[in-house]
Formats: C-alpha cells, structure tokens, sequence
C-alpha cells in the first residue's frame, strides 16, 4: 500500500498574528515557518517520494518548495484544489481572539459536523471533499508506483486534522482532539482492510525508514517489531 505523508504549511505571519487566514491570498511563511518548512525538508530528504501535491495557497507552495529543494530528481509540485483551506467565509481576516466570542465559535469545538461558516462552506463539506482527494491520489500513486510509493501532501491545519479523523475512524465531532502543528508531518497508509495511521503531529525525528518496503495489509497482532533502526544508530 502506498503511503501518504500529511505536512501542514509553517508558520505565517497571520499564525503568528492570531488571525485567520483562510483562503486570503499572499499569505506567506514568516521567518520562523520557513525554518520550520525547512526543518522538515531535512527530515525528508532521505525518503525517495514520488509525488509532492500541494494546496494551492502560497504558504503551502512555500512549504513544498523546501521539501522539493532536498530531494534528488526532477519532481515538482502538483497543485490539488481538494485540499485546499477552508471556505470560512465572513469570518476570514478576524483575529481569532474576536472570533472565539461569536456564537458559532462553541459549534466548532463541540460539534464541528453542524458547523457551517458564514458566507462559506460547512466542516462537513471540507472533509468530504479533503478526504476524497488524498484518497484518489493515493490510489493513482499506487497504481502508478506500486505499494511502496510514498509521496507528501501539504495542506492545512482543519484539512489535515479531518483526514486525520477520517483514517481513525473518529465522528468529525471528535477531530478536535487531534493536534497538527506548523510544518508538523503525520503519515496515513490506506489498506484494503482499514487505514493505518503511522504518526501524528511529529515535528523532529529520523523518517529514513520509510525506505523500507511497506507492510502487509493485516495489523500484527501485538504490535509487532516496527522498523529497524536507522543505519547510523545500529551498533
């Protein structure tokens, strides 16, 4: 089975400002989020991908950008609409301090499925449309490549969370609880049994063996030995 690796763009200067971006265009990496963009980079570049697809928005593109400057070969980015931002409508532009007094605020820590922002799209709609198009490039990565293609996804935050969800089988009112920070990478393997959530939220460590070939489709009863040690860590 293929295997998809889920990095959020990093930070911006409207992360750092407290304002929700969404789909405003010209929204950049500050400095701080091209180092983290960078950082990530670096813990890819031993992993031979096959595919970078990336959310339209320019801090996505950034962040592949820095990924794309440590791989060898000649890959380049392809832009996905499916997963890009949310359509938070009206309340696109406002300071989250601002936003988190508005009634509809409660609704989406608590249940995000009813959520449907004003003037824009519904979290629902967000996650269908997110999920259905990771879904569909996996499974042209592997047709294409066969079950050990591995290739990254740059999105954002909700979208990557709401994949998340989808692949631990966890009610969209519950996606809350998962975490994805700036330039964090997390990895999904879709098998014909259940997707396998590898990681989540990691933002340091060695992801070389990914390398290795995949797994079978059946979870190893009791968890079985994982992946060997990096090469430079064996004694």
């Amino acid at each position: 089975m293929a295997t998809v690796i889920l990095v959020r763009h990093g930070r911006t200067t409207a992360n750092a400002d407290g304002v929700l971006a969404g789909r405003t265009l010209g929204v950049r990496l500050d400095q701080f989020g091209r180092d983290q963009a960078a950082r990530t980079g670096e813990r890819l570049a031993p992993v031979p991908l096959v595919g970078v697809v990336s959310s339209p928005l320019e801090r996505c593109r950034q962040t592949s950008d820095q990924i794309l400057e440590r791989q060898p070969g000649a890959l380049v980015t392809t832009v996905e609409e499916g997963i890009t931002e949310c359509d938070y409508g009206l309340w696109q532009g406002r300071t989250l301090h601002d936003l988190a007094h508005e009634k509809l605020w409660s609704v989406v820590q608590t249940q995000p499925s009813a959520a449907v922002f004003p003037g824009g799209e519904s979290m629902a709609t967000m996650q269908a449309r997110s999920v259905a198009a990771i879904r569909r490039r996996d499974a042209e990565f592997e047709s294409e490549y066969g079950p050990d293609a591995v290739w990254v996804a740059v999105s954002h935050g909700d979208i990557i969370k709401s994949i998340l969800a989808d692949a631990l089988g966890m009610h969209l009112d519950l996606f809350q609880r998962i975490s994805v920070g700036p330039a964090s990478v997390s990895i999904v393997r879709y098998g014909p049994n259940r997707p396998n959530v590898i990681a989540t939220n990691t933002d340091s460590g060695d992801l070389s063996w990914l390398r290795a070939s995949s797994p079978g489709a059946d979870a190893p009863v009791g968890g079985g030995a994982g992946p060997e040690a990096p090469q430079r860590l064996r004694s």
